[in-house]
């Protein structure tokens, strides 16, 4: 039934998705982030739903450009400079067959970054990919949250199979990425009623990360605790919920989830601390060795045995950092580090631009994607996460920010961003569709 469900569904998008592309943005970023074919039984879950889609996309794109336009941003060229560095990377790796499988995955979700970026134009699009991606991500976090209350905490919380959060520590930072998001469309939500249904799925979604048993994600989320109070405008009031939340949810795990949590102060008595620490010394040696780095998928007994200190403890980089320093070299560390410091800089000066006018909507998610970032770079510091779409749409979105605070603040502001609540977000579906 959910397979017959699901291709009804995915299948019926494709005529919308002709004349109105930048829905397909929005069909993409479920079957990516919400994995619902993984969620299947039958055909459904080895059905390529997202390449149907990308293609149709394209098509789309071909007869109506729907408004598609790329800002000139020096942070869209270092974005494809480190494109065009990955491709290099791959050709010197030391395994190019399957660095190159790898690469093209990575592709395809980076072209979906640029097609978010010149099709996501308007505050309603902006919108409704915000909840898209929450929604996507948070099912998982609210489904989680429960079945980490129901069973007091006592076993782990596991993301979709096959995919980037598959893990419970991929999925617990997942979760914590998009909490800010939630926070953000339960102040900006036109819908009544929503506000306490969108603050009680946070709620959850905390209690599913902290349930992951997951130790890097227990200090994103101090981290994300901490910075969340620093960007709340009811600052007073928001550190006294966090003060009663955390505390609580903290009581309420196993006696377990407390010993896990302890050995991050005795991380060197930790085999799976260790293991790390070889990894990332192997990635600062190959580094070192070659200016292109292992390249994609070169983490293995081989390369180990050559560049690890301990060549028998072989580990995937379980950080963001030296993974792109083992994958692609200190150049390509260095650039993956100034996009992102790029794009938390291009949402200081959003909020900066637009801290009392009108534009609020601006500010708010501007600061609160910094939280997500916090929660990127904390959390991912200990995982294998830099190729996640996530955080490039994170990008994508810092873009079309800056792109709508320039049309503001150039007084060129179109009609339908300039609306606001309930009848501004259902005017873009209103719209007669078109060819």
């Amino acid at each position: 039934m959910r397979d017959i469900a699901l291709f009804i569904l995915i299948f019926g998008s494709l005529p919308i998705i002709i004349r109105r592309p930048w829905i397909g943005i929005l069909v993409w970023s479920v079957l990516s982030y919400a994995n619902p074919h993984r969620l299947c039984y039958g055909p459904a879950y080895s059905f390529p739903f997202a390449q149907l889609v990308a293609l149709t996309l394209f098509a789309a794109l071909i007869f109506n450009r729907d408004g598609f336009n790329l800002p000139r941003s020096g942070l869209l060229l270092l974005w494809a400079t480190f494109m065009v560095w990955m491709a290099v990377t791959t050709s010197a790796a030391f395994f190019p067959d399957q660095a190159l499988n790898y690469l093209e995955r990575i592709y395809k979700i980076q072209i979906i970054t640029l097609l978010t970026i010149g099709l996501i134009n308007t505050r309603e699009r902006v919108f409704w990919l915000v909840v898209t991606i929450a929604g996507s991500i948070g099912f998982f976090g609210v489904k989680g949250g429960i079945f980490t209350f129901l069973t007091a905490g006592s076993y782990r919380v596991y993301g979709p199979a096959e995919s980037f959060i598959m893990e419970n520590n991929s999925l617990a930072l997942a979760t914590l990425m998009v909490i800010p998001l939630g926070l953000y469309l339960a102040h900006q939500s036109p819908w009544k009623y929503s506000r306490p249904v969108l603050y009680t799925c946070c709620v959850l979604a905390l209690l599913s990360a902290i349930g992951s048993q997951s130790r890097g994600a227990l200090l994103a989320t101090l981290a994300v605790a901490g910075f969340l109070a620093l960007k709340s405008q009811r600052k007073v009031l928001f550190m006294i919920a966090l003060g009663f939340l955390i505390p609580t949810i903290f009581a309420f795990m196993p006696q377990s989830w407390h010993d896990r949590m302890s050995t991050i102060r005795t991380y060197d008595e930790d085999a799976s601390a260790l293991g790390r620490l070889n990894a990332w010394h192997y990635s600062i040696n190959v580094a070192n060795d070659r200016i292109t780095g292992g390249g994609l998928e070169s983490w293995s007994y081989e390369t180990f045995a050559i560049y690890a200190p301990d060549p028998l403890d072989m580990h995937a980089a379980h950080s963001i950092w030296f993974s792109s320093l083992g994958d692609h070299g200190w150049p390509g560390l260095l650039m993956f580090m100034g996009i992102f410091g790029w794009t938390w800089f291009k949402l200081s000066a959003v909020i900066r631009r637009h801290k009392k006018d009108d534009a609020q909507w601006l500010n708010e998610l501007a600061r609160m994607l910094q939280v997500c970032l916090v929660a990127y770079f904390v959390g991912g510091s200990f995982l294998s996460l830099a190729y996640f779409d996530l955080p490039w749409h994170f990008m994508a979105i810092a873009l079309i920010l800056e792109r709508e605070s320039q049309k503001i603040c150039a007084g060129k502001q179109s009609p339908v961003a300039a609306n606001a609540g309930q009848p501004a977000l259902e005017q873009e579906f209103r719209q007669p569709l078109r060819t």
